[in-house]
């Protein structure tokens, strides 16, 4: 194990707590006895190549600084390889961090555990999830929710949250069952009306939603939450209990199993890791011990 390790930080995510999470992960892993060098990008494509090229130098871990999104990028830079993983979690959703029972916004803490697990273990084995080129690590979501983010991301006015509720109300005005084929595991295509299809390797997404609360890392295969065709009024009763897990029991809830999974639909994005994967049909498969990730 290289005593050089790699921060690769986001500076703008959460509003700012990427760059003040920085120093003092730095100052943790330093006084653990690795040394640190510090990762920005110009933008996500240029970040995404100084970080694969920090795996492909042999640093000893890269350790990813921000919310979901820059974890997205380091999962694509150290998937399949050897280098470990390890997340300062100091975004706005912090899923991927919270599936894993990593601290939150405690950015000397969770640099503390990522030290301490690359001299203990050097990383444990977990799963990930890819659709064609692109590793995910929460929740791959399509159908309603990925409707209001596309919405969101065209709307002009208004920023942050008041942004999303905006078009969560103009997509609420628009909802309508959307015909998809699912196929599991390489085997026939089933027709059916949802208003959503989330595949779950983890649990939850947007900050705590937990759309696919019985998803676990280690067991090879994705929970694959679908809500079937339901009302304005039914949906609005429903969603608030994702936060809980509890919207499983509803009876226009389904849950499935399977290693892999095709989506298609006509006019829906896919997302995963709350970034955009392109329009439907995609194809998202299992990876089990795809990533090794400093978690105690």
């Amino acid at each position: 194990m290289t005593s050089e390790i790699t921060l690769f930080v986001n500076p703008t995510a959460g509003r700012g707590r990427g760059a003040h999470a920085a120093q003092p992960a730095a100052r943790a892993l330093r006084d653990a006895g690795f040394s640190v060098r510090t990762v920005l990008g110009t933008d996500a494509p240029d970040a995404l190549d100084r970080a694969r090229a920090a795996v492909a130098g042999g640093t000893g871990a890269l350790i990813a600084v921000g919310g979901d999104g820059m974890v997205s990028l380091a999962l694509r830079a150290v998937a399949g390889t050897d280098v470990p993983l390890g997340v300062v979690a100091a975004g706005s959703g912090n899923d991927y961090a919270r599936a894993h029972g990593l601290p939150v916004r405690k950015p000397a803490a969770a640099a503390a555990v990522a030290a301490a697990a690359l001299k203990e273990h050097g990383g444990r084995p977990t799963d990930l999830g890819r659709a064609g080129d692109r590793w995910f690590g929460t929740v791959l979501a399509s159908g309603f929710d990925s409707r209001v983010n596309d919405r969101g991301n065209r709307l002009r006015g208004p920023v942050g949250r008041f942004r999303y509720d905006l078009a969560l109300v103009a997509e609420l005005a628009a909802l309508r069952p959307i015909p998809y084929r699912i196929s599991l595991d390489g085997g026939p295509a089933r027709e059916i009306g949802a208003t959503l299809v989330a595949v779950g390797n983890g649990p939850s997404y947007g900050g705590g939603m937990r759309i696919c609360p019985g998803a676990r890392t280690d067991d090879g295969l994705f929970d694959i939450t679908v809500v079937g065709p339901c009302s304005r009024t039914t949906l609005l009763r429903v969603f608030p209990r994702v936060y809980r897990g509890s919207h499983l029991s509803h009876p226009a809830v389904t849950v499935l199993r399977a290693r892999s999974v095709t989506l298609e639909a006509p006019g829906v994005t896919g997302y995963a890791d709350g970034e955009p994967l392109g329009p439907l049909p995609l194809t998202a498969a299992t990876v089990p011990g795809a990533v090794r990730l400093l978690v105690p």
